[in-house]
């Protein structure tokens, strides 16, 4: 197939957990012999918020943590296309021609609403199969964001899980949709070398973000650590306000900052547990999809410890692949087990990481997409 796969950006992973799954599905499809575009929009005002916020934010590491994707992922290569908004006649004429051989275009949903009017007109000149890959939660939180692409010209949905599938067929009334749940690239994400001394005993790599989870993680992250001041707590992460990394510091966590994507393996490897804290929408209205975290945790092989999760879908097994505590007392002293224990926390991890290996891997998600698109 020739496929042109629009994301928000390619090079940027600040405040953008999707880009590890779809740089490892374009890398998985490459790989099965299938040729990819990978299109992101020009940084700015107007679009590719996660690049222009990288730079604005990180500057000292920005040009890092794109070198260090151009490493990784040789084989893609962005281009930019011109801003649908403000130069939709300019964008519409640049994409017919990168278009034109196109068999397959997937637009991530964090893309803008004119962009999706102009692959919906260039879909119906030029014949491809237009689909629409959501791994967000704001199909359920901000339902009108959705409501402004022009679904019906879509041939499909990609839905990162069930229960997303089920609000675009009946909210929505998409024609057609698939679940397509995220996975690991597990050419990148792997285990590291043993624990550092230099790392910590328990991490947590989440962004603050718009207070959904303030509390759970005031609960499940927090009160552990100040609970448990014998064990070094570690966190990762944007959007972090001044009252909250004060927060943090006074519980005892060293708060580290913005962590690169591809050296989250590396802050695993240096750690002994991983917590997962879902964001609100994931452990109530959108019950039952994992988030990126997880796979990127099991992957690497590290043991998982998360707050209230149900996995209605049955992709993990809850306590066997990890472990969930029902409250903050409980996840102290379950944190403290897995600590103490350490035979029980590397089978934890192992059997993690094999449930992702025999399922939830990119590969797994490019013969499915494969199968999609066949279909």
């Amino acid at each position: 197939m020739r496929l042109a796969i629009f994301a928000h950006t390619w090079l940027s992973d600040w405040n953008h957990g999707n880009a590890h799954f779809l740089r490892g599905l374009a890398r998985a499809l490459i790989a099965r012999g299938h040729q990819v575009l990978a299109l992101e929009g020009q940084p700015g005002h107007w679009g590719a918020w996660s690049l222009a916020q990288l730079f604005a934010e990180e500057p000292m590491m920005a040009a890092s943590a794109i070198q260090e994707f151009r490493r990784l992922y040789p084989e893609l290569k962005p281009e930019f296309f011109p801003c649908a908004r403000h130069w939709p006649q300019v964008a519409e004429a640049w994409l017919k021609e990168r278009l034109r051989d196109a068999n397959v275009v997937l637009m991530h949903e964090w893309n803008e609403p004119e962009l999706a009017a102009i692959l919906a007109g260039l879909r119906r000149r030029l014949g491809f199969k237009l689909l629409l890959l959501d791994t967000h939660h704001r199909g359920f939180s901000q339902p009108e964001a959705i409501a402004r692409f022009p679904l019906d010209e879509f041939d499909g949905v990609l839905a990162f899980g069930e229960s997303l599938r089920q609000l675009y067929l009946t909210r929505f009334q998409v024609r057609r949709a698939w679940c397509f749940h995220e996975a690991a690239d597990v050419s990148v994400f792997q285990p590291q070398p043993a624990e550092s001394a230099a790392g910590a005993d328990v991490v947590w790599i989440g962004n603050w973000g718009d207070e959904e989870r303030t509390g759970q993680l005031r609960e499940f992250l927090l009160m552990p650590a100040q609970r448990l001041p014998q064990y070094r707590f570690l966190a990762h992460g944007v959007r972090y306000p001044e009252w909250a990394q004060a927060e943090m510091r006074r519980h005892g966590i060293r708060y580290a900052g913005y962590l690169p994507n591809l050296r989250a393996m590396e802050v695993y490897g240096g750690a002994r547990v991983s917590v997962h804290i879902p964001r609100q929408p994931y452990s109530g209205g959108l019950g039952g999809i994992p988030t990126i975290r997880v796979f990127e945790a099991l992957a690497c092989g590290i043991a998982l410890l998360s707050s209230p999760w149900q996995d209605q879908e049955g992709l993990f097994e809850a306590g066997r692949d990890y472990w969930v505590a029902r409250n903050g007392a409980e996840m102290t002293a379950l944190l403290e087990e897995l600590l103490t224990h350490d035979r029980q926390r590397r089978e934890l991890a192992r059997q993690g990481r094999e449930t992702v290996l025999r399922r939830h891997t990119c590969q797994h998600r490019a013969r499915e997409l494969e199968a999609i698109c066949a279909a």
